[in-house]
């Protein structure tokens, strides 16, 4: 209380650009959490457009079986590099797979133009593809949930 009788408030007034700082006496001006919620807001509706785009470029994406590393090898049944002409391997496919085919083979369909076990030793080549790999971004974005 002050001397006369008034409720006195310790928070000191201020004047100036510090009073819609980020926070005053660790509080959020309600100015600021507007300019939050507006850039928030704009931030969702341009990044809208980039996840469109990027679910098209997804289906368009490519995996090389094997990866360049290992061209030549052939596609062993558990999805394995092994020589060529390995008895029970397959040769591997003439051009990458579409990210579209993998994406309907990971779904229980099987890849187009190719025999079951052919598309299974493929997709178990893909499904082990880890970090760096060539196609590991395609293989891991078709995994990816969309909004």
């Amino acid at each position: 209380m002050s001397e006369n009788g008034e409720q006195r408030n310790d928070i000191p007034e201020r004047d100036g650009p510090e009073r819609d700082g980020p926070e005053r006496d660790g509080v959020v001006t309600s100015r600021r959490t507007l300019m939050l919620g507006a850039v928030g807001a704009s931030a969702i509706v341009s990044i809208r457009p980039a996840l469109a785009a990027t679910a098209v470029s997804i289906v368009h994406c490519q995996i090389p079986v094997p990866d360049a590393a290992r061209t030549g090898g052939w596609i062993a049944p558990d999805g394995t590099v092994v020589p060529s002409g390995t008895a029970g391997a397959v040769a591997p496919p003439r051009q990458p797979l579409k990210g579209e085919d993998v994406k309907h083979a990971l779904a229980g369909g099987q890849l187009p133009g190719v025999e079951y076990e052919r598309s299974q030793a493929y997709m178990k080549y893909v499904r082990n593809l880890h970090s760096g790999a060539s196609g590991f971004t395609c293989f891991a974005s078709l995994q990816m949930p969309r909004g």
